[in-house]
């Protein structure tokens, strides 16, 4: 199925996290509505669902999520990693694709973290072979 192999594709650029310090977590029901409200269904190819599978195996919808992956971390909600996605002031030869500070994913506020998590969709879906 396309979404899931997405998913794998956008797994990939994520890392795999447990999640970490405590923040807001959000309720099944708002993470659906929030989803949708901001254009996550059939968004390059996947659903809600497919996203909520991603966000509950990542952060268990903990806004601020946390993984040390020793060269690297994963931050908030999406667990976006510092090597490609944010700047976290630590991880070597970082690329900053978001254009973001990884705090800023660790904040209650998960706009960021949705523009950012929309921008590695984007790039995941150029690289994958359909």
């Amino acid at each position: 199925r396309k979404s899931m192999l997405f998913l794998g594709f956008l797994l990939a650029f994520l890392g795999l996290a447990l999640p970490g310090i405590q923040g807001k977590i959000i309720s099944r029901c708002e993470m659906v509505k929030i989803l949708r409200r901001n254009g996550f269904q059939g968004f390059e190819g996947t659903t809600v669902a497919d996203w909520m599978c991603l966000v509950q195996h990542e952060s268990g919808y903990n806004t601020r999520a946390y993984n040390n992956n020793g060269p690297s971390r994963d931050y908030g909600i999406f667990q976006i990693n510092s090597k490609y996605w944010c700047n976290d002031g630590r991880t070597a030869g970082a690329t900053n694709g978001c254009g973001i500070s990884c705090s800023k994913l660790q904040d209650d506020n998960i706009e960021d973290d949705i523009r950012c998590a929309k921008k590695i969709a984007r790039e995941a879906r150029g690289l994958s072979p359909w």
